[in-house]
């Protein structure tokens, strides 16, 4: 069955909604295709959460003009509505990437492969996450530097997480040293929750953990959400730089281009870009630099395509050879998560999808910006627990506590969004069919298990192929079924237990039969079986020194073995941050600007390292 997101509210309420929702945002049009000219100072490829943030930013120049090229196209009215961000995933705003077939996960998935939804639209993925406003640990960016990087440090990134922060939410009073204000990303309190949030926040307290700022100083506790919403709205990268951006004059964005190749000359620089637009192969030049931001799938992608990558590779596809650069594609990460732990409670505590076809929700959204439309539903909160190995307080598990299981819209759509194996999911999940109750999914925030980027094809319109080679190092294993023993915990409380009669749903695992329920080996079987992707997906064209041999980029995000060429976006990153990435791919489009502003005297270099707070 095809999910369509019809079934959270009657068809004429959603009309309802969505027309509002045009009226009042203006369904801005960023598109200026009608400007485009032959020549521009930079360009920038891939309107996402980096690219949008550093052509935005190089554009300030006034004498500079910026080109912004974005394979997909305006953002629907359902991406203005934060609850809405299911529908995007069956839409043209979805590049619909597929993985292989898993070898060590993915068990209980539809031929043990899974879609990898990714966003194809102007805003890019911040136009369809989960909005969750998380930077990572402190540790994560010191790391970054000891591995040979300089200038990425936590001290020196702070500022730029600072300057692209407008922060608004109430609750952190105490850490506002550590936040932003009156910067173009508006960050704000989670708006909205269903009772069973309580549940989680007093179980914290019974386990000893305190109520933190993961922004703040610590990042070992539980947390209410801070969200990348304004006033009930999504709050994309779009939002918060390019429409603000859009006055200017010497910032062209044109939509539905797909970049196919990046030029060079006969000394390896870049000067220029080929692309598909209206049918048509088009051609723009670049007088400084070209800059690649279509993220840790697309980015070497793109950089493979235009000859950039490791050669035997590249000459298999008859793609002729740039640069010899071996590391492009690989290091790929991202945040492996175990969905399907599911308590049922007592009825009324979770949040259900009759929830959102009341029309008293539909008119608190229409006429206040506030109710169950105004936050994404299902997480109330997320936490980190200490880490056995190293930094204790370094954390390699974040937990997310979700209102509603598996079974939220009774089977209808849940399986075909996840990727479930629709006999698997019911042989699974049926017992609690109709029952109020909550997920708990333990996600590895420093997964060991590498994956790898390659070309299918020398056709730019194939997509690549996508290993995410999930669980294939055994420490990720051990850290998840640590992962599975603390949601337990969790459950087990009695803020929990007694406050909302929660029941761990014990059924076997179908797979796991011959294995002692709650054993390791059970354990494991089920995370092989349960886990899947978070969608944080990075580390692909990795930074670092030049005495690794698999680095792509060096610590000013400069492409080697070619020039006038860089990468500003997640997969940079050498490891993911232990948090959700956006907030972290955002600093790393303002950095990136600067970077760029002072080598092309633009501004003094900057920043000076400064001292932590």
């Amino acid at each position: 069955m095809t999910f369509n997101g019809t079934w959270l509210l009657p068809v004429s309420l959603l009309r309802i909604l969505l027309l509002v929702v045009i009226r009042e945002t203006g369904n801005h049009n960023y598109d200026s295709s009608e400007r485009l000219g032959s020549y521009y100072d930079f360009i920038v490829i891939g309107a996402g959460s980096a690219g949008a943030t550093v052509a935005a930013r190089l554009a300030e120049v006034s004498g500079w003009r910026v080109l912004l090229l974005e394979s997909g196209g305006q953002p629907p009215p359902e991406s203005h509505v934060p609850a809405l961000f299911s529908l995007l995933l069956q839409g043209d705003a979805d590049w619909k990437f597929k993985s292989v077939q898993q070898k060590y996960s993915l068990g209980g998935f539809k031929d043990q492969a899974i879609t990898i939804n990714r966003g194809r639209v102007v805003g890019g993925t911040s136009t369809l996450n989960f909005m969750m406003y998380v930077r990572g640990h402190r540790k994560d960016f010191d790391n970054w530097a000891e591995m040979g990087n300089p200038g990425w440090d936590y001290a020196s990134v702070l500022h730029y997480f600072k300057k692209s922060e407008d922060y608004r939410g109430t609750r952190h009073g105490a850490t506002a040293e550590y936040h932003g204000f009156g910067g173009p990303l508006s960050v704000e309190d989670k708006g909205w929750y269903s009772p069973i949030l309580t549940g989680f926040l007093d179980a914290a307290q019974q386990l000893g953990y305190h109520i933190i700022d993961p922004n703040g100083p610590h990042m070992i506790g539980f947390s209410v959400p801070d969200m990348t919403i304004k006033d009930g709205w999504r709050w994309t990268s779009a939002e918060a730089y390019l429409k603000p951006a859009a006055e200017r004059q010497n910032l062209h964005v044109v939509t539905n281009a797909h970049v196919t190749q990046i030029i060079f000359d006969e000394k390896k620089r870049a000067v220029g870009v080929r692309f598909v637009h209206k049918g048509e192969m088009k051609m723009a030049l670049v007088k400084r630099e070209v800059i690649v931001s279509g993220g840790a799938i697309s980015s070497p992608h793109i950089l493979m395509l235009s000859g950039v990558g490791p050669a035997s590779h590249l000459q298999q596809h008859g793609v002729p050879v740039v640069a010899d650069v071996p590391g492009v594609g690989l290091n790929l990460q991202d945040h492996a998560s175990i969905f399907g732990l599911s308590w049922t409670t007592s009825p009324g505590s979770t949040i259900s999808f009759l929830t959102l076809a009341r029309p008293s929700s539909l008119a608190d959204y229409i006429f206040r910006r506030k109710g169950p439309f105004a936050t994404p539903i299902g997480i109330e909160a997320h936490a980190w627990i200490e880490s056995d190995e190293g930094d204790p307080y370094w954390p390699e598990l974040q937990f997310l506590f979700i209102s509603g299981t598996a079974m939220f819209d009774n089977g209808i759509s849940i399986p075909d969004l996840i990727g479930y194996d629709r006999q698997f999911f019911y042989d699974y999940f049926l017992p609690i069919r109709g029952q109020d109750g909550f997920s708990i999914a333990p996600m590895l925030t420093r997964a060991r298990s590498r994956g790898s980027i390659t070309l299918q094809s020398s056709d730019p319109m194939v997509h690549p192929v996508i290993d995410p080679n999930y669980l294939s190092h055994p420490t990720d294993v051990r850290n998840l079924i640590k992962g599975v023993k603390f949601a337990l915990a969790v459950g087990n409380t009695p803020a929990m237990a007694d406050g909302f009669g929660a029941r761990f749903h014990d059924k076997v695992v179908p797979g796991c039969e011959h294995l002692v329920p709650e054993s390791d080996p059970y354990w494991e079987c089920l995370v092989r079986h349960l886990t899947s992707t978070t969608y944080h997906f990075a580390g692909s064209c990795k930074m670092a020194p030049g005495s690794d041999p698999y680095g792509v980029v060096d610590h000013a995000l400069k492409v080697r073995g070619v020039s006038g060429l860089r990468v500003v976006d997640a997969s940079i990153m050498p490891i993911v941050v232990s948090a959700n990435p956006n907030a972290a791919i955002i600093m790393i489009g303002e950095k990136a600007a600067d970077l760029i502003k002072a080598e092309w005297g633009a501004i003094s270099p900057y920043p000076p390292t400064v001292p932590y707070i």
